[in-house]
């Protein structure tokens, strides 16, 4: 799911939309993270955790 995740792509968490939109910083071993308006930079395992490209 995370293979098409690129830095600077727009994202959004279904399971936390409080977090607002957030711009993909980086992709590296699963691992995302995540710069989100409401909550700032988040590091998602991408394993666990969906997000929707915007």
């Amino acid at each position: 799911m995370i293979e098409f995740l690129t830095p600077g792509q727009l994202v959004r968490s279904p399971e936390h939309p409080e977090w607002g939109l957030g711009q993909v910083q980086s992709v590296v071993d699963g691992k995302i993270t995540v710069n989100f308006e409401e909550v700032g930079k988040v590091v998602i395992n991408g394993d666990h955790v969906a997000l929707e490209p915007v």
